[in-house]
């Protein structure tokens, strides 16, 4: 499978949110629900489109709980994005969680890269990855990511957790496809193109 990766981020590169302005998780955040406002069809139908063609989810345990606490409980059949995360396999990585509730769930232990390697050599077409920060920075050290599904948007909240932070893998990237929504969310698809290459602009150089 395709290690593919969605993500929601602002302006400044902070993807941490609870999708609520409360600070639910007791993480000290206070702008959770940032993401809200920009909502629209646009976006709600390309995140559709593409978890229904995903074989398989991935998560960090904070993202996990998140998600393990809100989609079970939506029963509507004719939701396919919860017929989707309910009903496919759905692997969390934690060092710390005992017991997983959300059916069709595994938790990951030992070596993360190894582990999420063993998960990708299954036979489907996309094994997806939700948020997860952390773990997205591991799987970009090892190489495992082959497409990332960005949607950048239009606010800085000048805090928070960074989906890129100080210490992440140097990695190149192609451009593959842009849109935008009615709302002004840049949907931005990238795939890893090898390590950045660096050079100088001479002075009185035609750029």
């Amino acid at each position: 499978m395709r290690l593919t990766v969605m993500s929601h981020l602002t302006l400044d590169g902070v993807v941490q949110s609870n999708g609520k302005p409360e600070p639910e998780l007791g993480d000290g955040f206070k702008q959770g629900g940032w993401q809200v406002p920009y909502l629209d069809q646009d976006l709600v139908g390309m995140i559709g489109d593409w978890i229904t063609a995903a074989d398989a989810f991935l998560f960090g345990r904070g993202t996990y709980t998140m998600f393990a606490g809100h989609w079970p409980l939506v029963t509507d059949p004719d939701d396919p994005i919860a017929a989707r995360l309910n009903g496919q396999p759905k692997y969390v990585v934690s060092t710390t969680l005992q017991q997983v509730g959300w059916a069709h769930s595994t938790v990951l232990r030992g070596d993360v890269a190894e582990e999420v390697a063993k998960v990708k050599e299954q036979t489907g077409n996309e094994l997806q990855l939700h948020g997860s920060a952390t773990l997205l920075r591991t799987l970009m050290q090892h190489g495992l990511v082959d497409e990332y599904r960005l949607f950048v948007h239009p606010v800085v909240l000048g805090n928070g957790n960074r989906l890129f932070e100080p210490g992440t893998t140097p990695t190149a990237m192609d451009l593959v496809d842009i849109k935008t929504t009615s709302r002004g969310v840049a949907v931005q698809v990238y795939r890893p193109a090898g390590e950045p290459h660096y050079g100088a602009v001479a002075p009185g150089a035609s750029v």
